[in-house]
């Protein structure tokens, strides 16, 4: 393959980004400094230092740039707008939860090549197939080597560079590769040599073994061999013949094979690497599920505090926040309302040093962000705590800005007797407030616009820490609501939470509760099923504990056993709780609606997560995972000369009985080509509810064990056979070339 330069060169927006540009790089309306930005030979990395600076420069690569917004997109580029005007301004957005680069040019032309020229790029690296990624993810590793620049490495500078990749290998089998590879034999490879040593070195053993139990002759598979192994191996059944022949032709190298219908190791490991060849089944992360029943048969990507980036106490509210959240597929968020002092509404964590930012500029953030990656309806869930007059600013508001996308009528002017369906509501914000009344006495003027003030505190601990109100007091307090306000609560009235007694003889079906993680956990254990039944007619919000200033999260599973649908979290902490619903939320289209298991669907359901063997039509499932290899894990230490010493563990997450986890042995400095061959066993009483999740971290006898990457998906979602697992950051986001090789057989237990 070509070198990535020779393709962009070309283009004249990336040879002015080679050339390079004076930008301002700015944080905020007063630190606004210059700074010299210029795109590397090899096309994809971005370098930047001071214009005085001695020796300091960062660098970062296209491939973490997710997108590229123009002109004052960003909160920091609005609070400028008045001193640089828009067609001067781009922001660089950043995959997972690194902060934006905001940056002004000094002419339009040059902000524009920017602007073109990343985005050229962004969707050059989006293209490249997994050969490709792996050989420029080796080019980039050379570039960054290659000290004094001349495109050249000898041994020494090799063996260098392999341990910086995490790679330990045998010094002679080494030195005869580079042999190989050099071939004008001058000593030093150049960059295409080594990425040909560097294939050679990481020929796979472990999967030439599984291609030789195949294959006839050792060299190739046939279309037949490799239709047996698609059939006895990956649990292919029926479609294997076709598959195999489209296989060959999308993974295989060699054109001589594609025309012979064959496959040669080579494409056999790409296949294997692919997307189609991953733990998690390709059919199920498309949009498959039924989207026309009620809302309350769904589990929501739901989000805590919305407004904040970071901790609860004094940490930074930012509109950011809220754009990030969507971007992951989150489908219910929390703004929390106080009285500004302009008679505008502001949003901050009450009580708190957070900064403050205004209730109109989250109404238009949203209008503009919440349909970009699901057209699946948005709550809004509201904690009103402004005085009626600011209620009703906030009402005009959400009226003006959201236009059509607010629903502020029952759909077909009916009184529902159950909730409508995400394929209904498509497109439309809703919001979850008090109201007064309900929707059957929406004409009786005589209704008082007094509410009880109960409902939040009662049912656990007031989600703002607030010192001054304890809340023993408030319980009976009433407050005041805005009737503007409360009109446009349709579907999610909150109200005070009864019992289930009262949820299942008076409760409407658009009426809902919140609880503290405390509080939901409590009746989870003392009413399992009852809780279930209560879930599958009416909506139920879970949020966390207000001793949480840290914004820790609690373990959503816990929530989900008993149909809890909006289990909130706060989005902006990584960690093991966002990793599972970042997993629980990867299938159907990543549109942030899952639905439920039948068992929890229906209001009659006898199923309790205590006992699942219980229930009618109960499947346990028996889970074998063979962990073969790992590839290329990241170092955990940049200390020079640390290398990884890795473990594999397996964890279920689901009812209490499959909470389990196992692990392999650890092995000594090798993050590059770990091989454990050890396998882990598993029986899952309730699949349709589990989780699994893979995780890798570096052994360390004398204090914890460092976390390298992990990958967590619904046991449902599991491909069977010999998958690789596609490793991702503590943040979330991808870190290719990492995966862990493992053979998955799923069966009934009997």
């Amino acid at each position: 393959m070509e070198p990535e330069g020779s393709y962009v060169q070309d283009d004249p927006h990336v040879r002015l980004m080679m050339a390079g540009s004076t930008l301002r790089k700015v944080k905020s309306r007063s630190w606004k400094k210059q700074r010299h930005f210029r795109l590397l030979e090899d096309g994809l990395t971005i370098w930047y230092k001071s214009r005085w600076a001695g020796k300091g420069h960062s660098t970062f690569s296209v491939m973490d740039v997710e997108a590229v917004r123009e002109g004052h997109q960003s909160e920091v580029m609005l609070s400028i707008a008045e001193e640089f005007p828009a067609e001067l301004c781009f922001t660089l957005v950043f995959h997972g939860r690194q902060g934006n680069l905001d940056l002004v040019a000094d002419s339009p032309e040059e902000a524009q090549a920017w602007i073109q020229g990343v985005r050229k790029l962004i969707h050059k690296a989006q293209t490249m197939d997994e050969q490709e990624r792996q050989d420029q993810w080796v080019r980039d590793w050379f570039q960054k080597a290659d000290k004094n620049k001349d495109g050249k490495m000898n041994f020494k500078e090799v063996k260098k560079l392999l341990k910086m990749m995490n790679v330990e290998m045998n010094e002679d089998n080494a030195l005869h590769l580079f042999t190989m590879a050099d071939k004008c034999e001058s000593g030093s490879l150049e960059i295409e040599q080594f990425v040909h040593f560097y294939q050679m070195l990481t020929q796979r053993d472990e999967v030439w073994k599984v291609f030789q139990d195949y294959s006839g002759d050792g060299e190739r598979l046939t279309l037949e061999e490799l239709e047996t192994f698609l059939r006895l191996e990956q649990g292919e059944g029926d479609q294997s013949s076709q598959h195999a022949q489209q296989l060959i032709q999308r993974y295989e190298p060699s054109e001589t094979a594609v025309k012979e219908s064959s496959m040669s190791l080579e494409g056999f490991q790409m296949y294997l690497c692919s997307q189609e060849g991953s733990v998690f089944n390709p059919a199920l992360l498309e949009l498959q599920q039924d989207m026309n029943q009620p809302l309350s048969h769904y589990f929501i990507s739901s989000s805590h505090n919305t407004y904040l980036l970071e901790d609860q106490l004094r940490g930074q509210s930012s509109l950011e926040a809220y754009i990030q959240a969507l971007k992951r597929g989150c489908r219910c968020v929390e703004v929390d309302c106080w009285d500004g002092s302009d008679g505008e509404p502001v949003v901050y964590h009450g009580h708190t040093l957070t900064s403050k930012i205004l209730f109109r500029d989250i109404i238009s953030t949203l209008k503009e962000y919440a349909f970009k990656v699901s057209d699946f309806p948005v709550i809004v869930s509201l904690e009103n705590h402004c005085g009626v007059e600011q209620q009703t600013v906030m009402a005009t508001h959400l009226r003006q800005i959201l236009g059509e996308m607010l629903l502020t009528a029952p759909l077909d002017g009916q009184i529902p007797h159950m909730l409508p369906s995400p394929q209904e509501l498509r497109g439309k914000i809703l919001l979850k407030a008090k109201k007064i009344g309900g929707l059957e006495t929406h004409l009786d003027e005589t209704l008082t616009d007094e509410v009880s003030d109960e409902d939040e505190t009662a049912n656990g601990d007031a989600e703002s820490p607030s010192a001054e109100d304890p809340p023993a007091e408030t319980t009976n307090k009433k407050s005041k609501l805005s009737r503007e306000l409360s009109d446009l609560v349709v579907y999610c009235k909150s109200v005070h939470f009864h019992g289930f007694e009262h949820a299942r003889s008076q409760a409407k079906c658009y009426e809902m509760s919140s609880f503290s993680e405390s509080k939901a956990k409590k009746l989870a254990k003392d009413a399992g099923s009852e809780f279930i039944r209560c879930n599958a007619r009416q909506l139920c919000r879970t949020y966390p504990s207000g001793l949480r200033t840290d914004s820790s999260n609690y373990n959503p599973q816990d929530m989900w056993n008993v149909g809890c649908q909006i289990v909130a979290l706060n989005f902006q902490t990584a960690g093991l709780e966002m990793d599972l619903n970042d997993g629980r939320f990867r299938q159907n289209g990543c549109c942030g609606y899952v639905l439920k298991p039948d068992f929890m669907r229906d209001a009659d359901s006898s199923f309790s997560p205590d006992r699942p063997e219980d229930r009618p039509g109960y499947k346990p499932a028996r889970l074998s995972i063979q962990v073969i290899s790992a590839q290329q894990l990241p170092k955990v230490n940049q200390k020079e000369g640390s290398i990884v010493d890795p473990l594999v563990r397996v964890e279920i997450y689901g009812v209490p009985q499959d909470q389990t986890k196992e692990e392999t042995g650890h092995i000594n400095n090798n993050g590059f080509n770990p091989v454990w061959n050890e396998t882990l066993n598993f029986i899952v009483h309730s699949p349709e509810l589990a989780l699994v999740r893979f995780v890798v971290e570096d052994h360390d006898k004398t204090s914890r064990n460092d976390f390298i990457g992990q990958f967590t998906l619904p046991f449902t979602c599991i491909q069977p056979g010999y998958r690789h697992i596609h490793l991702l950051s503590k943040d979330g986001t991808a870190i290719p070339p990492s995966s862990v090789f493992v053979n998955v057989n799923v069966s009934e237990l009997t």
